[in-house]
């Protein structure tokens, strides 16, 4: 008995989500930028191989699912770079608010 190419492969699709969701909601608050940029990386080479699954199959059905996964993965690499920048900027050291009252306060003297 075979079993079929589509029920092995729904299979995997399935595992995936499940440890994707375990491994994603188990990182610490400390590892979150890095592994966003990972992600940002496996997402472009993910749009790399919907763009080949896109162009070289022959069906419209697998045309429109490469399409599809290109335009999410675009979306995901972009989402990733905001969030990204966003947690990097939360690191930056910000300037007292008192030093834009003082440079106010000296340009007022000068005048």
């Amino acid at each position: 008995m075979e079993v079929s190419h589509i029920i092995i492969n729904l299979v995997i699709f399935v595992l995936a989500i499940y440890v994707g969701y375990h491994v994603v909601w188990n990182v610490t608050p400390a590892l979150h930028t890095p592994l966003m940029a990972v992600t940002n990386a496996i997402s472009a080479i993910i749009i790399v191989g919907a763009m080949l699954a896109a162009g070289l199959t022959e069906g419209l059905a697998g045309q429109v699912a490469g399409t599809l996964a290109v335009a999410l993965a675009a979306v995901n690499v972009f989402g990733g770079f905001l969030v990204t920048q966003r947690m990097l900027e939360m690191f930056k050291k910000k300037e007292p608010k008192a030093a834009p009252a003082a440079a106010a306060k000296a340009k007022e003297e000068m005048a």
